[in-house]
């Protein structure tokens, strides 16, 4: 049975995303993973060659009392381009695709209708993906809660992430953690 309070998701460097949900209410973990490629027990170096399949996501944990699927979904499409096809910015390849990847038939539908609401706003142009797969792998230590730590070192992460927190902010203020 899979755990219906997880949700994962992809929209480019996982660095970023994360950053993101990191800030969302209701949200207890979020862990950097590899998921919907081929081979087992990627790594980074694997990952950034753009042939294993597997795209960098997200696993967020969240509190279903507090922020609910179709929140953490309408805020993945929300805070990255989704009408991008296998790339964000300067990121480009399939390891950066847009993609949710539900756990179940009730996420499916929800991911679904997230899609559907995106795609009513940005005039039919969404290419995020619906990938089905139960099988993720998490990425390398040093990739979790990178914002928190080198991230803020990081000249690209210090140019990427802010633009996406501030677009967290300003379109899901009521979904967003106090300071």
């Amino acid at each position: 049975m899979t755990d219906t309070n997880q949700a994962i998701v992809a929209g480019g460097c996982f660095w970023c995303t994360e950053a993101v949900f990191r800030d969302v209410i209701g949200v207890t973990e979020v862990e950097s993973v590899y998921i919907g490629g081929t081979l087992a027990n990627p790594t980074y170096k694997d990952i950034c060659t753009g042939t294993t399949g597997h795209a960098e996501g997200i696993r967020v944990t969240f509190d279903p009392e507090v922020v609910s699927l179709s929140d953490i979904f309408d805020i993945h499409l929300g805070t990255h381009d989704p009408t991008q096809l296998n790339r964000q910015g300067g990121d480009v390849g399939t390891q950066y695709r847009s993609a949710i990847f539900p756990l179940d038939d009730a996420q499916t539908a929800e991911a679904e209708a997230a899609v559907a609401r995106a795609n009513a706003e940005k005039d039919g142009k969404v290419v995020t993906t619906i990938e089905h797969t139960d099988v993720w792998y998490p990425a390398e230590d040093y990739h979790q809660e990178y914002w928190d730590g080198e991230g803020q070192r990081n000249p690209y992460c210090l140019a990427v992430i802010p633009p996406k927190l501030m677009k967290l902010r300003k379109s899901f203020q009521s979904k967003v953690k106090p300071d």
